[in-house]
C-alpha cells in the first residue's frame, strides 16, 4: 500500500536534476544559471572520503547559493548511518528541499533517516513534514525491494535506478541500448506507479553521457513515452535536452484540449463515448488528457518560478541565509535554556 504523500504529485515536476560535488566552489556558485529543475549537492560518490568532513561544513552556506535561481535544492548523502547522521546535520536547514538517498537496500533504511530529518525540522524550526526525500536502488536486492522502499515514507517523491553500481554487480558494462537495464527499469518504473511517487530514468543513452545532446532529448522523450518523469545528469549540458523531453510536447496538449473539448461535448448529448480524428474518446481517455493537461500547466508554473527568480537572484539568495540565520538564533537559544 503506498503511503499518504505529504508532496503533493500531482503537481510535483522534476525534469532535470543535476548532481555535482559541493566541496568544488565553482560548480555550487555556477549552478543556479544551468536551468535544473533541481541540483544535488553530493556528499557521496565524488567527494573523496578525506574531504566530506570539509564537504559537510559547505553544505549550509551552499543551499542560498544553489537555490536562488528559484530550482529545487537537494543534498546527496552516504549511505552508512555513522555518516548518514553526520551529513544530514549538515544539511537539514531552511531552503533545502530534498535529501538523496543512495543505494537503498530496505525500507528500514529510509525510516531510520527519516526519524533524523523530522528531528531536525523540530529543532530548527523547519515546518515538519516539507523536507522531501528521492531513492536510488543501485544493486540486484535494491530492485527486488524497490516497491517496499518506494513506500516506506510519505517523504519520498521520486525513486531510480543507480545504473552504474547495479551494472558492476551484474558484471556487465552499460551500453546505449541499455538492455542490460530493461527489467530493472520496468520494474522501478512500475513499483513507483503503485506506490504514487514518480518513476526517474533515462532510456537509449549510456549513463551519464553529454557529448552528444541532441540523443540525450531522443532518449528524454522515449522515456517520456514509457512513463518517466526526469532523470539525473552531473553535466549541465543535457539539462536543456531533458527539460524540453519530459515537458508535454504543445501539439499533444492541442490535441488532448480537443479531446476533452469533444468529450465534455458529447456528455452534454448524453453520450459519453464520441470519436475525434478516427478514435474514441471515452471517460478513461478524457481523465488521461485531464492528468497530462494538469501535468502541463504544472510544468509552466515550473518555468515561470524559474524565470521570476532569476529576475533577482542576490535578493532570493539573501532571504534563503535570513531564514538560515533566524534558524540558528532559535537552535541556540533553545540550546541555552
Amino acid at each position: 500500500m503506498s503511503a499518504a504523500h505529504y508532496t503533493d504529485m500531482r503537481r510535483f515536476v522534476r525534469r532535470s536534476s543535476m548532481t555535482f560535488p559541493v566541496n568544488v566552489p565553482r560548480f555550487a556558485q555556477k549552478a543556479y544559471t544551468r536551468g535544473a529543475d533541481c541540483y544535488v549537492m553530493d556528499l557521496e560518490d565524488s567527494v573523496p572520503e578525506a574531504e566530506k568532513e570539509s564537504a559537510r561544513a559547505l553544505i549550509r552556506d551552499s543551499i542560498p547559493l544553489v537555490g536562488k535561481g528559484g530550482s529545487d535544492v537537494s543534498v546527496r548523502i552516504n549511505r552508512p548511518i555513522s555518516q548518514a547522521v553526520k551529513d544530514l546535520e549538515a544539511s537539514i536547514w531552511p531552503g533545502l528541499t530534498c535529501v538523496s538517498l543512495p543505494k537503498v537496500e530496505s525500507a528500514e533504511e529510509v525510516k531510520v533517516r527519516e526519524e533524523v530529518i523530522a528531528e531536525l525540522e523540530r529543532r530548527r524550526g523547519i515546518p515538519p513534514r516539507s523536507i522531501q526525500i528521492s531513492v536510488t536502488v543501485e544493486s540486484a536486492l535494491g530492485v527486488i525491494k524497490a516497491y517496499e522502499i518506494a513506500c516506506s515514507s510519505p517523504r519520498i517523491v521520486t525513486i531510480s535506478v543507480g545504473a552504474e553500481d547495479l551494472t558492476r554487480e551484474m558484471g556487465v558494462r552499460t551500453t546505449n541500448e541499455g538492455k542490460e537495464l530493461w527489467y530493472a527499469y520496468s520494474k522501478v518504473l512500475m513499483d513507483a506507479y503503485a506506490a504514487g511517487i514518480q518513476p526517474m530514468g533515462l532510456i537509449g543513452v549510456e549513463p551519464f553521457s553529454w557529448g552528444e545532446p541532441e540523443k540525450i532529448y531522443e532518449a528524454a522523450v522515449n522515456s517520456r513515452k514509457l512513463g518517466f518523469k526526469g532523470a539525473g545528469v552531473i553535466h549541465p549540458a543535457p539539462i536543456i535536452h531533458l527539460n524540453k523531453g519530459f515537458s508535454i510536447p504543445e501539439e499533444e496538449v492541442s490535441y488532448m484540449r480537443r479531446a476533452l473539448k469533444a468529450f465534455e461535448e458529447g456528455v452534454s448529448r448524453g453520450t459519453a463515448s464520441v470519436e475525434l480524428d478516427g478514435r474514441m474518446i471515452d471517460i478513461a481517455t478524457a481523465e488521461r488528457c485531464k492528468t497530462i493537461l494538469e501535468r502541463a500547466e504544472v510544468i509552466a508554473a515550473i518555468e515561470v518560478r524559474k524565470a521570476e527568480a532569476l529576475k533577482n537572484p542576490d535578493k532570493l539568495e539573501e532571504e534563503f541565509r535570513d531564514t538560515i540565520r533566524k534558524s540558528e538564533k532559535s537552535c541556540a537559544a533553545r540550546a541555552a535554556v
